[in-house]
């Protein structure tokens, strides 16, 4: 009964406009799924929930029926503080992933004392069929891997991916674009040399151009390069 208790204290916490606005920046998923439950009040929800021992029967309890279940599963496994029972929970949570917004949401904070086993995981990440379990290995590199601990090698992984999958390509664009701002002459390569498809290649461009990370002189640059007629 605890997901049904769940599910009860949510929509206790439901916002008629936001789940109206929230449906329509996700449309792939049926508007009657979302219940409309404002992120902050997520957060706090998945905090205070964290320290009861019988969450992990609603983390069990898969696939969840409502979006807002699903982020605040993924707000639960974020605040898991073993590295390997995180892990463990990930695994099973992201085959269920049906959305950008779960997706981009899911950060676990323990990730960051253990990028060592964290990359091996990543690149499996990258190989997966599975569009959001893709879009989460991107995701994970541009958060853990473009700062200290960065290698052109990891970039790499991201120019070969091939996808028809908007919200893969679409990530890729945004992983380039912030590695353009922080790791600028090692990743203008890629652009240089057309290493993305052309319509992330061009989308990377225009996102990078939209940072106040890039200067001006950087900005003229990137658009000259944009792929013409895509």
């Amino acid at each position: 009964m605890f997901g049904e208790e769940i599910r009860n204290e949510l929509f206790k916490l439901q916002d008629i406009k936001y789940r109206d606005f929230q449906s329509r920046l996700i449309p792939n998923i049926d508007p009657e799924t979302v219940i409309g439950v404002r992120t902050p009040a997520l957060r706090k929800m998945a905090k205070a929930l964290s320290k009861k021992e019988d969450i992990k029967d609603f983390l069990g309890e898969l696939p969840h029926r409502y979006f807002d279940e699903n982020q605040l599963h993924a707000f639960l496994i974020s605040e898991i503080k073993d590295y390997d029972e995180c892990l463990q929970e990930l695994k099973r949570f992201l085959p269920y992933i049906d959305n950008w917004a779960t997706c981009d949401q899911l950060s676990p904070k323990v990730f960051k004392k253990h990028r060592g086993e964290l990359f091996s995981e990543i690149k499996n990440w990258l190989r997966s069929e599975e569009t959001y379990t893709v879009r989460f290995g991107i995701g994970m590199l541009m958060e853990h891997f473009l700062d200290e601990e960065f290698d052109v090698s990891y970039a790499g992984l991201v120019a070969e991916i091939r996808s028809e999958e908007y919200y893969v390509n679409m990530m890729t664009a945004w992983y380039f674009a912030t590695a353009l701002a922080k790791q600028y002459d090692d990743i203008l390569p890629f652009i240089e040399n057309n290493r993305l498809d052309a319509w992330t290649h061009n989308k990377t461009i225009q996102k990078a151009v939209e940072s106040y990370r890039i200067t001006e002189e950087q900005k003229i640059y990137l658009k000259s390069l944009k792929v013409k007629g895509k």
